[in-house]
């Protein structure tokens, strides 16, 4: 089974490295223009997976949410690269095209949304959306939509 058929079932981790294990295999099945929505509330490990990606591309500086700079751009190995935008701040659609960021929601590259419902409109139809999670016992949840 692979780490995409797994999230489709859905994954229960119990660390951050866990996550980051799943998303650095889960990043070896990804086509290199993939657009990844992820969902789910603050605190529940949306950039800890974007790390797990980083990783699982050779990315070699850490990575953190881009949440004041909106964006932030990661260059991995083989000319692979990630962009990982928080769209937390945006009020609208209109600041997507204001601060110039409809250039970054066309691949060639992997796009990682954090709060991807604020620019819904703006996603590719064939995005991937993770859904992220704590259940009652404290257990991150991953679960791929589709």
């Amino acid at each position: 089974m692979t780490v995409g058929e797994k999230l489709r079932a859905g994954i229960t981790t119990l660390s951050a490295e866990e996550t980051r294990s799943i998303a650095r295999q889960f990043a070896a099945e990804l086509s290199p223009d993939c657009t990844l929505a992820l969902h789910g509330n603050l605190g529940v490990g949306k950039t800890t997976f974007v790390q797990g990606l980083a990783q699982g591309i050779g990315v070699a500086e850490p990575v953190t949410s881009p949440t004041f700079n909106i964006y932030t751009v990661h260059r991995g190995l083989n000319g692979r690269t990630l962009v990982h935008l928080d769209a937390y701040r945006l009020e609208g659609p209109a600041q997507v095209e204001d601060l110039l960021l409809e250039d970054f929601l066309t691949p060639p590259w992997w796009l990682a949304v954090e709060w991807p419902e604020k620019i819904a409109e703006w996603l590719p139809a064939n995005a991937l959306h993770l859904d992220l999670g704590i259940d009652a016992g404290e257990r991150h949840t991953l679960r791929l939509r589709g």
